[in-house]
């Protein structure tokens, strides 16, 4: 989730013919002379400054935005990721429900089915059977258990039930963002290093990846060169990061260095998921859903998208699930 960010798709006189003199009988007019070669050729300076007018050219007609295949529309507020749970073939929806950094403990998660119903407005809902739940941002799966990153506490709830089972804080975060799980069970979770300002969110420097192993925290990498790191996503060759602030994708090794930096085509980009052998990543300048692959084209494949946030991949029907940010609606679109 990021500040909003509006962006805007950048896509003669006619000549007079003189009347005749009358005359009378008692004193004929004589007859006016002829005009001069050169005052017949010399257009009006009108006419001369319309001829030296280029022609105007006009504008593009703005994309008409795509269809999509299935769309949500009731029950959310401020939502921030979809993600895709395979073994319960569903969706589920992070809601802010306020501000991105207000401790209210009214944030709730969703649940949909892939046919279009929201079959739980509130399937896990802040302040109801002892959960806790403020701003909740990232999502990720693993081993029967949801994680959710939640201002500077990582959450932790039965993904059957939606019953809590721990929660991790992490001392010295400010905006826990991204979140993602390896196949070892390593919760990665990304601080954009943000701050609730005069005008809005404003950086406030702490920007951060943590990693999470066996409930015990330690940093990956810490500075302003991380970039407001947003979409984060665990492989087996190391982090995948993409950043809202820096416009970038690169990958962190084990120890915190930076790898295959690319430059997307624009900025504001939030979340980050595989679609097949490449990676789907959404902007928010752009509007755009893009695909590629690192140190490679990135190309996008939906566009007239208004802040899409945190998105997820359906990897059973090929669709991806976006997060209409500011319109509070969830909308799905076949991706091949």
């Amino acid at each position: 989730m990021k500040t909003p960010i509006i962006a805007f798709s950048l896509f003669g006189l006619a000549a007079c013919g003189g009347s005749q003199s009358s005359s009378t009988a008692t004193a004929p007019t004589p007859p006016a002379p002829a005009p001069s070669p050169a005052a017949m050729q010399t257009p009006a300076p009108a006419e001369t400054a319309k001829a030296a007018e280029p022609p105007k050219e006009e504008k593009p007609a703005t994309p008409a935005a795509p269809t999509p295949a299935v769309k949500y529309t009731d029950g959310f507020a401020t939502p921030e990721t979809v993600l895709y749970d395979e073994a319960g073939d569903r969706y589920l929806v992070s809601n802010i429900n306020g501000k991105p950094t207000d401790a209210d403990d009214n944030g709730y998660i969703s649940e949909l089915s892939p046919d279009g119903k929201v079959t739980k407005d509130k399937f896990i809902a802040g302040g109801v059977n002892k959960v806790k739940l403020d701003g909740p941002k990232g999502l990720a799966l693993h081993g029967g258990t949801l994680y959710v990153a939640d201002l500077q506490t990582v959450r932790e709830f039965d993904a059957k039930t939606g019953a809590h089972k721990a929660d991790v804080h992490i001392k010295g975060s400010s905006f826990l963002n991204g979140i993602s799980v390896g196949a070892d069970g390593k919760v990665y979770v990304s601080d954009s290093g943000l701050k609730m300002g005069s005008g809005g969110l404003e950086p406030d420097g702490l920007d951060a990846v943590y990693v999470i192993e066996k409930g015990k925290v330690k940093h990956i990498a810490k500075g302003k060169e991380l970039g407001n790191p947003n979409g984060v996503l665990a492989t087996d060759k190391g982090l995948w990061v993409v950043t809202f602030g820096s416009g970038e994708l690169y990958r962190l090794d084990d120890k915190g260095k930076r790898e295959d930096v690319t430059k997307l085509p624009e900025g504001g980009l939030d979340g980050v998921v595989w679609a097949g052998d490449q990676l789907l990543i959404s902007s928010w300048k752009s509007q755009s859903i893009y695909k590629g692959k690192a140190n490679d084209k990135f190309e996008a494949v939906l566009t007239g998208i208004k802040a899409p946030a945190g998105i997820g991949y359906d990897s059973k029907r090929h669709r991806v699930l976006i997060p209409r940010f500011m319109d509070n609606s969830v909308e799905a679109y076949e991706v091949k």
